[in-house]
């Protein structure tokens, strides 16, 4: 007599769920980052398929317990399904760990924000209201994120402020220069399509300078410690840059020496 074993169907519908929630994962990213969805849609549609990932991952789990104790084929499928469940589900384990490890944010500044205004903000009435550090609590998460002086004058300083932007590769949308302010603010955008704004704002003199910075999320409800990294990140590199600066060109935050003046001959008119 011949025994006929089944498919585990629990292994089919593993697979078919964790082959879905792959490409939902994936497409969501891409269409947020190419601006084709909001930020909302890309929110419902993140945790749409995140639903999916999960389902699948229990769904796989419980296949590979039946197939243990019925003995019946879809042993691939299974696997396949938890396969395909973990990886949708990596992204959302690692934001996750972010979230628990930062506290929920959207604005960080060394300074006041009314001095840094941002200036890219699409959709104004929909975006949420920012979520900001008590003085106390930025110095407890994020200590290197505090406004910088140098004795360095201003306009060497944003000279480096705007070469360390430049090489970042940030979408610089505003730049203004004076003798009194440089000021600049620019664009960035997440792995998963978030955009992020940054304002860095130099003032001083010709023989010293001062830098602020300001990183805040646009339409987000948590920026995962984008924001205060990315100022500790920012500023660390342009201590390193200013230090480096001022060894090897000691006289850079002398003021320059006004140029001296041609003195006149004037030729005497003989007397007739």
């Amino acid at each position: 007599m011949r025994i006929l074993l089944r498919t585990s169907r629990t292994a089919i519908w593993a697979r078919r769920l964790g082959s879905v929630a792959v490409p939902l994962v994936i497409i969501s990213i891409l269409l947020h980052r190419f601006r084709l969805i909001t930020s909302d849609v890309f929110t419902v549609a993140a945790l749409v398929a995140g639903a999916i990932g999960a389902a699948a991952l229990i769904i796989s789990i419980l296949a590979l317990a039946r197939l243990w104790q019925s003995g019946d084929q879809g042993w691939g499928k299974a696997l396949a399904g938890l396969f395909f469940a973990t990886l949708s589900l990596l992204p959302y384990a690692w934001y996750g760990s972010l979230a628990l490890r930062y506290p929920a944010v959207t604005d960080m500044a060394t300074t006041d924000r009314g001095l840094m205004p941002l200036v890219f903000e699409p959709g104004t009435a929909a975006m949420p209201i920012p979520k900001m550090l008590t003085r106390a609590e930025m110095a407890a998460d994020f200590p290197n994120a505090e406004t910088r002086s140098y004795p360095l004058g201003l306009v060497p300083t944003f000279d480096l402020v705007d070469q360390l932007v430049s090489a970042n590769g940030w979408d610089i949308r505003m730049l203004r220069q004076s003798e009194e302010l440089g000021q600049i603010n620019a664009q960035i955008m997440t792995l998963v399509g978030w955009r992020e704004e940054v304002v860095i704002r130099v003032t001083g003199t010709a023989t010293q300078s001062t830098v602020n910075m300001r990183s805040a999320s646009l339409h987000a409800w948590h920026d995962f410690g984008d924001n205060g990294l990315r100022i500790e990140d920012f500023l660390g590199a342009l201590d390193d840059a200013v230090t480096g600066l001022l060894r090897d060109n000691p006289e850079a935050n002398l003021p320059a020496e006004p140029e001296a003046e041609t003195p006149v001959t004037v030729e005497e008119q003989p007397t007739p």
